[in-house]
């Protein structure tokens, strides 16, 4: 048995998984914990990368499985490694996350309570190889969604009792948000160590995503009636937009280019966060 169980779903993220494991191997926390990689319909080296590390959190006394499975989809991978986690508390991780050292412990601290609740840390864009993708981040980071609240973006963590929640994981598009929204805004807790997280590059990835985003929201509208009265997201008043095209005119121009782009049809189809 584990005090913490960390949580990461996985497909095709050779590229990234190694840095992500990196950084929870660097956690300065007293705490044992139990991570699961749940790789799913992977066609890389995902898997394999995974569990070259399980001698190294060994050493530290912490337990690393790989689950690999032909299922594709993040739900199910989530569902599979809840199965056999054991912490009380858990830790939901993309597997394109970097974690900064103290907040494993910053997050466990936080949710040390009988309450239900939610927290997760302070969110940094990843730096941008696309000049697009930098401009749309300077914004999209200043928007009050992401300033005011406790977004959870590729990584959000909650207690036994906030985990009870909800039963399995649905398979739906947006399950970040589903589990945000099991949460009312006084449940949600930041915590300030940052990780970082990145958004995908260039124009027609970023409306993709957008696009896939505004399908999920719209999804969950329509199972859950009345779930997203939990929100609580600050409104985006005209002043706060015009403060924002005046410090950054080229950052707004990208922003609004891809609102209006994603409006322009719909497309539910599958795409990476990044």
């Amino acid at each position: 048995m584990f005090e913490i169980s960390v949580i990461i779903p996985a497909n095709n993220e050779e590229a990234y998984i190694g840095p992500c494991l990196e950084a929870l191997l660097a956690q300065v926390i007293a705490h044992r914990a139990e991570v699961i990689v749940s790789a799913n319909a992977c066609t890389d080296k995902t898997a394999d990368i995974a569990r070259s590390y399980a001698q190294r959190f060994a050493q530290r006394d912490w337990h690393l499985e790989v689950l690999d499975s032909e299922e594709g989809g993040k739900p199910a991978a989530l569902n599979r490694a809840d199965a056999v986690a054991t912490g009380g508390t858990r830790v939901y991780l993309d597997a394109d996350v970097v974690m900064s050292p103290m907040l494993l412990d910053a997050l466990v601290k936080v949710l040390d309570r009988t309450e239900p609740a939610y927290a997760s840390g302070d969110l940094k864009v990843s730096s941008a190889q696309s000049w697009v993708t930098r401009a749309y981040g300077r914004i999209w980071t200043r928007l009050p969604f992401m300033t005011e609240g406790v977004p959870g973006a590729g990584l959000f963590a909650v207690n036994a009792a906030g985990r009870a929640r909800w039963e399995a994981f649905p398979q739906i598009i947006s399950d970040d948000t589903f589990v945000r929204l099991q949460f009312t805004p006084d449940e949600r807790l930041p915590v300030s160590p940052p990780y970082s997280w990145p958004l995908v590059e260039g124009f027609r990835a970023l409306v993709r995503v957008r696009r896939r985003q505004d399908a999920g929201v719209a999804e969950l509208a329509r199972l859950y009636p009345g779930i997203l009265d939990r929100e609580g997201k600050a409104p985006l008043k005209a002043g706060h937009l015009l403060r924002l095209a005046l410090t950054d005119p080229v950052g707004f121009g990208v922003y609004v280019a891809v609102s209006l782009s994603v409006r322009s049809r719909s497309d539910s189809a599958w795409s990476r966060g990044r």
